[in-house]
């Protein structure tokens, strides 16, 4: 039994319609002990419409991922493969000129410290201003303003506040200002960087509602990274789990949450504190997460896999459907389809191509 209330709302979700495409993404770190490979062939689309929730311990991927698809890897890092695909152009091939247009106007980020993103000797409309008419540069200064303060009042931030400076605000007024500078040029997606982490509780459960709010209203696609399962649990409609450097398993959240597949993915959900468990004892995974300079052979879960086999330590395992496919629905990708990289759950030859991602 889940030990949260998972109450998921797909209905402003295009099942179809897939708006960012990543296929076969690798992304290195050159250090002085040698390559370091945060992110191996990874694969993943994201719906329109839809909430998707990457989670997973620190140094998974997550955070990386994020700035990949913003093609913004800062060096000693690189993207060495894959395609990006977004509304039908890789934009992998753009240059920088051209993926400036994209930063911001369609792709936007929230990230993880507002302090830090914001510049401190400027002011809150400026930021704002600043980010409207870089993008629509026919745009007056006071057009720019009056749909600065437009759109931060519906953020609850008054008029008189856009005058003052970042370290004038407390921590939820700055997340509100992130969230109005990716708003403010109406990006497809936007990908939250570990959002809540500099919050409260209180001030972090009236953010999520402001992001549902949101989400709705202006039919928004969010990546929501982070290690908080319950926030995943109230907010996602799917769910993909990253364990160093690759996708361990990727579900409907409901699906995810009552049915787990992947040994890690059972492992972090029972790792969450119960209150209303028994015993005083809290679950823990054994070991640690491996060093991805040298990562293990094979499955990377394998070390600290309480179900590891001897094929575990020799293939990596495929991302494979492991919920029923009925006839005719032998397609791997899809929105309902439920995702594992585990070989309890695939043919000790291989999966077969069929049933590949």
């Amino acid at each position: 039994m889940s030990l949260f209330q998972v109450v998921p709302d797909h209905s402003q979700v295009n099942k179809q319609e897939i708006i960012l495409s990543i296929r076969d993404l690798s992304v290195e770190y050159q250090t002085r002990r040698g390559v370091l490979s945060a992110i191996d062939t990874l694969s993943l689309d994201l719906y329109k419409g839809e909430v998707l929730g990457l989670v997973g311990e620190s140094g998974s991927g997550k955070s990386t991922l994020g700035k990949a698809i913003m093609r913004m890897i800062p060096s000693p890092g690189r993207i060495t493969k894959g395609q990006l695909i977004f509304k039908n152009q890789d934009l992998m091939a753009y240059d920088e000129n051209q993926m400036r247009d994209v930063r911001g106007k369609q792709i936007s980020m929230i990230f993880q410290d507002p302090m830090t993103s914001l510049n401190p000797v400027q002011r809150i409309d400026n930021h704002i201003i600043e980010a409207i008419r870089v993008h629509e540069p026919n745009i007056s200064k006071d057009e720019a303003l009056s749909r600065s303060e437009s759109l931060m009042e519906r953020l609850g931030i008054g008029r008189r506040r856009l005058k003052e400076y970042p370290h004038q605000l407390s921590g939820g007024m700055r997340q509100r200002v992130m969230i109005g500078l990716a708003l403010a040029l109406k990006a497809n997606i936007i990908i939250a960087d570990e959002a809540t982490t500099s919050l409260d509780v209180i001030v972090e459960a009236q953010f999520l509602d402001l992001l549902r709010e949101l989400k709705d209203e202006f039919g928004l696609t969010i990546l929501l990274v982070t290690h908080n399962i319950g926030i995943v649990a109230e907010l996602a409609d799917r769910v993909a789990v990253m364990y160093a450097g690759r996708l361990a398993e990727v579900a409907n959240v409901d699906e995810l949450f009552h049915n787990p597949k992947h040994p890690y993915t059972q492992g972090l959900l029972r790792s969450v504190p119960n209150i209303a468990m028994d015993s005083q004892d809290l679950y823990r995974m054994d070991g640690t997460p491996p060093n991805l300079v040298m990562p293990p052979s094979g499955c990377r879960f394998h070390p600290r896999c309480p179900h590891v086999m001897d094929i575990c330590h020799q293939k990596q395992p495929w991302l494979v459907r492991v919920d029923e496919i009925g006839e005719g629905d032998e397609q791997v990708g899809g929105y309902d389809k439920h995702l594992a990289s585990c070989w309890l759950h695939q043919e000790y030859q291989g999966a077969t191509q069929a049933r590949r991602y």
